[in-house]
């Protein structure tokens, strides 16, 4: 159990260290897909990576090279398997605080020009929040799904498409809300195994293993990170909404995230702005039916019906008592880390075991995945969720009870010297790899001198610094081999009771 939560918690801290982002748009081009090398230039100093500021260095990728298990009879198919490699194999390694695609930004929970200072950042209740500052966040929402996302864009066609020097290059822009919707998709989308309607659907990255609530958490961060540029509010946190014993929606009103239509009890209210929003990647069989990924263009009216939902997958919403009970689980993860798996803290906080016995259970939802079945609408199925803004308030609630069994888990005896030998183990191979850094730059600056321009050589691999996405893919394939889903029928997905 103790190595398990340390595992996590080392995963944590990597992906913390770590840039950010999707596909930088300074490398959805032709050369960079040529290269195969996403190593763009800082503007601070108009050097790779920051490398002249001592920001980072371009070095090459490394990536696991365990065996899939046998749940994933495929090598070499998917663009995610051993990811980022059939796009780019050189990205930015960032020095100590430092982060971004480029290195020029700060890694989360530091600002300042050299990133040494830290900030506290709290996510409040957002039934508590002034009314004032709810429709700040909703006006926040509004504008993110309405703003081109500068930074990065998503890739429309698999590498393959390409063409094998990438003179086919296929990105496109998309906002910055629907970025996010966008990889929530990708991550968690079916296996194209070339041809119409030939995909393997027992697939995902970010749910039903160990990973669903790491994988989560930093998509979190990178979401309210993006959305702090955008505003240039940089106090900004995504509240939460606490569900525990709701009977209905408490927050789906029309001056909150959208009342019902007094027309069609599916549609959101005409007096709420996201009765306006169009949802992308919802249409997962009409896809695999093309062999082709989600365009990213919008699909349709956001849909949202809640409580109508089935009563025997979803019986109610979580109590107080469940949830006491799933935070005081003592054990992150077991037995082979799936759907399956009982007495894990993931499984019944994600909703694949009774919350009151931590059982693994069939047929039913609970907890996490209750609410989202309850929502009966886009929120229902898996790959399309985040089109609606109710998502962040839910999972930034998971989230929250995710970091208090964390605190639980710190008060059991062993825990807290265990993690803490493993968290000082790190911080030495930290310190380690900036004073290799520093021998670095002092060859580079040496070099310099007799060779202008020649800032960057080859460097040792080290495991780069890669965008949300890349850490997203790298850190869920360790898990590819014990986690994909078993039987699902992705044709489940035209049902909007599906289990999430």
């Amino acid at each position: 159990m103790v190595l398990l939560v340390v595992l996590g918690s080392l995963l944590q801290m990597l992906f913390l260290r770590s840039c950010v982002g999707q596909f930088p748009r300074p490398c959805a081009n032709t050369e960079a897909l040529r290269t195969k090398e996403c190593c763009p230039v800082w503007e601070g100093d108009r050097s790779a990576c920051g490398a002249m500021s001592g920001r980072g260095f371009c070095q090459d990728v490394t990536v696991s090279e365990e065996p899939h298990g046998p749940q994933y009879p495929h090598t070499g198919i998917d663009d995610r398997e051993r990811w980022p490699l059939t796009f780019y194999n050189r990205t930015c390694q960032c020095a100590g605080n430092y982060g971004g695609f480029d290195c020029g930004e700060c890694r989360f929970g530091y600002f300042g020009p050299r990133c040494a200072e830290q900030r506290e950042s709290v996510r409040r209740n957002f039934l508590s929040l002034s009314v004032a500052e709810q429709q700040r966040f909703i006006a926040y929402l509004n504008l993110a799904k309405n703003t081109v996302a500068t930074d990065y864009v998503i890739v429309t066609g698999t590498r393959a498409e390409m063409g094998a020097n990438g003179e086919n290059p296929m990105f496109s822009d998309v906002s910055v809300y629907d970025l996010f919707v966008w990889m929530h998709y990708y991550v968690s989308r079916d296996a194209l195994l070339g041809g119409p309607g030939n995909v393997w659907p027992d697939i995902d990255f970010a749910h039903e293993s160990a990973a669903f609530l790491p994988w989560h958490r930093v998509y979190l961060l990178h979401w309210e990170h993006e959305i702090r540029k955008m505003t240039g509010d940089f106090n900004f946190t995504i509240p939460y909404w606490d569900w525990r014993d709701a009977t209905e929606c408490t927050v789906c009103t029309d001056n909150l995230m959208g009342g019902r239509s007094p027309l069609n009890p599916n549609l959101i209210s005409p007096g709420s702005v996201f009765s306006s929003w169009k949802v992308i990647c919802t249409q997962p069989d009409t896809y695999n039916s093309r062999a082709a990924l989600c365009p990213g263009t919008g699909e349709g009216p956001l849909l949202r019906n809640p409580g109508n939902h089935d009563p025997n997958r979803v019986r109610r919403l979580p109590t107080s008592a469940d949830v006491e009970f799933v935070v005081g689980i003592e054990t992150y993860e077991t037995g082979a880390m799936d759907r399956q798996a009982n007495m894990s803290f993931r499984n019944s906080l994600e909703g694949f075991a009774s919350p009151e016995t931590g059982m693994a259970i069939t047929g039913q939802s609970t907890m996490h995945n209750a609410l989202h079945v309850f929502m009966n609408g886009t929120m229902s199925s898996v790959q399309g969720s985040a089109n609606d803004p109710i998502f962040l308030l839910h999972h930034t609630f998971i989230d929250r009870k995710r970091e208090r069994g964390r605190e639980r888990e710190g008060e059991r005896e062993g825990y807290v010297d265990t993690i803490e030998r493993e968290r000082e183990r790190e911080r030495e191979r930290e310190r380690e790899r900036e004073r290799e850094r520093e021998r670095e730059m002092t060859a580079h600056n040496i070099a310099s001198f007799s060779h202008p321009g020649m800032w960057l050589c080859k460097c040792p691999n080290h495991l780069s610094v890669l965008s949300l996405y890349f850490v997203f893919l790298f850190y869920l394939s360790i898990y590819e081999r014990t986690s994909p889903k078993r039987g699902k029928n992705r044709n489940q997905l035209k049902d909007i009771n599906r289990v999430i």
